[in-house]
């Protein structure tokens, strides 16, 4: 089987595994658009470890949106799962070893360093989507999706303590907030990427993100 129908079928099966609104096929192109824009300003990137990551890092979200114990990484166990869908589709050994890196790696609370070129880019290009203009959308469409409220009441430290595991895991996604997203998690993105490019799309991103969140935050203060 040649590489391209090899792409065709990752995405036929992606297609079919992703519901969730906020990571489906729309998500999954971003992320692979944004790894080929970064491959660019880098030195020897194999595209033929980078697509077939970028195409499946998200394959286990589902599992993990609907578990209620916040016990399954999508990280983790989309490495697994992406192992039999590459053997299926008689990738060799050696790339589904590296593929599966850049999968586990591409989260940050996996513990999964990315150490290679490709997996770099991958975590990078999956930052870079839930900041900025897209990051906004993305943010509302799970507030949605998940019955959160734009604001909480409670102070973050209180909020912490009650509805977080280790490493930062959510207990209940419905208690969570836009606002609490933004302040636990897109202010310190730009720090943690790796590549230049990315690093410099990632301020650009969030200097237009904090500014939305300031006026939004007035407006639901009724103040103008």
């Amino acid at each position: 089987m040649n590489i391209d129908k090899k792409y065709k079928k990752i995405i036929e099966i992606v297609k079919i595994k992703l519901s969730c609104s906020a990571h489906n096929l729309d998500h999954v192109f971003r992320v692979y658009n944004l790894c080929l824009l970064l491959a660019k300003y880098e030195n020897n990137v194999d595209l033929e470890i980078l697509i077939p990551s970028a195409l499946l890092h998200d394959i286990a979200r589902v599992e993990e949106s609907q578990n209620e114990t916040g016990e399954i990484d999508h990280a983790v166990l989309g490495s697994e799962m992406a192992e039999d869908i590459l053997r299926g589709l008689e990738y060799d050994e050696e790339k589904i070893k590296k593929i599966k890196h850049c999968i586990i790696a591409h989260r940050f609370r996996t513990g999964n360093m990315p150490n290679t070129i490709e997996a770099k880019i991958l975590f990078d290009s999956d930052k870079l989507d839930v900041i900025g203009a897209s990051g906004i959308a993305r943010t509302f469409m799970l507030a949605g999706q998940f019955g959160q409220r734009l604001s909480a009441d409670e102070p973050l430290t209180d909020y912490l303590k009650a509805n977080t595991v280790e490493n930062g895991r959510l207990k209940e996604v419905s208690k969570h907030t836009p606002f609490i997203e933004y302040e636990l998690k897109f202010k310190k993105i730009p720090d943690k990427l790796y590549t230049k490019k990315a690093k410099e799309i990632g301020k650009k991103r969030l200097k237009f993100m904090e500014e939305y969140f300031n006026k939004l935050k007035l407006e639901i203060e009724g103040i103008e």
